[in-house]
């Protein structure tokens, strides 16, 4: 095994350890050996590739066939991170035999090293019946794209005292679940912050301010290559996308022109002209 590899039980220990966690989505193998040179430590196969990659409206449409595909394909560009598979919608709801089979596919097809299961206390069980199978759970909790029709879409939760109190349990529910580290998506900072305060195992922040035990994103989204609806919360670091778009101009301006590819990019003959020897005819 990779001495430097991230671990669980090294994702715990930064618990007040003063250094923020560091985790992003990948989806593909190109993508995911970029992030692993990179000082980051989680890369979580989000089912964010529905609406990402695969342009699904939602996440809901995801399958476990292709979460395994794409969980298997990062998992090939990783040598150093701690690998995360998302369970899609269906794949842990309907019982904790149904969550361990397929949490385990993502461990034994997938190459992965820990799933991560949404919901705060009415999907504890599940979580628990994974872990017990000897499989790290990564929680979450706020808002859980998965439950967007009972949300009436992506809104921002907690921001009520009840609700805020609800997603204070449901997030304590999941560490005594056995959950090794829990995503705060969507939620006010100042809760935040105090369930970060309250837990004794990481959180990780998204749409959640800057007080969680660390951070991740969506890469197409700090790149600036998601070109439909950018949350408030994401910040792009690149405008990957208008990159792209100046380059295939270029490209296609260039073919057009003649000037590519050039001598530089092509290929030549050995020395010998490329003719048949006297009498022999060419087939």
């Amino acid at each position: 095994m990779n001495k430097n590899r991230v671990t669980v039980p090294a994702i715990l220990g930064r618990k007040n350890s003063g250094k923020k966690i560091l985790a992003l989505t990948a989806y593909d193998y190109c993508f995911a050996r970029l992030l692993d040179s990179c000082e980051i430590d989680i890369v979580l196969v989000g089912d964010s590739l529905g609406m990402v990659s695969l342009g699904y409206e939602s996440t809901l449409p995801v399958t476990m066939d292709e979460m395994i595909h794409h969980t298997r394909a990062v998992r090939r560009g990783i040598n150093n991170l701690l690998l995360v598979g998302d369970m899609p919608f269906l794949s842990y709801q309907v019982s904790g035999e149904t969550a361990v089979a397929n949490a385990g596919r993502f461990i034994q097809e997938g190459g992965a090293e820990a799933v991560k299961i949404e919901g705060g206390a009415r999907a504890a069980e599940r979580v628990h019946a994974v872990v017990q199978a000897g499989i790290s759970v990564m929680g979450h909790v706020g808002l859980t794209p998965q439950s967007v029709h009972q949300f009436g879409g992506y809104k921002v939760q907690g921001r009520s005292y009840e609700d805020g109190r609800q997603i204070m349990k449901d997030a304590r529910e999941l560490e005594k679940a056995g959950a090794f580290a829990v995503v705060l998506e969507g939620i006010p900072a100042e809760l935040a912050q105090e369930i970060t305060r309250e837990l004794a195992v990481p959180t990780i922040g998204i749409g959640a301010g800057p007080h969680c035990d660390g951070q991740i994103l969506v890469l197409q989204d700090l790149l600036g290559l998601n070109m439909d609806f950018v949350p408030k919360f994401v910040k792009k670091f690149a405008d990957m996308g208008e990159a792209v778009k100046t380059a295939v101009s270029d490209y296609a301006r260039e073919v057009q022109s003649g000037s590519f590819p050039s001598r530089e990019h092509s290929y030549s003959a050995k020395s010998e002209p490329l003719r048949p020897a006297v009498g022999k005819r060419v087939k």
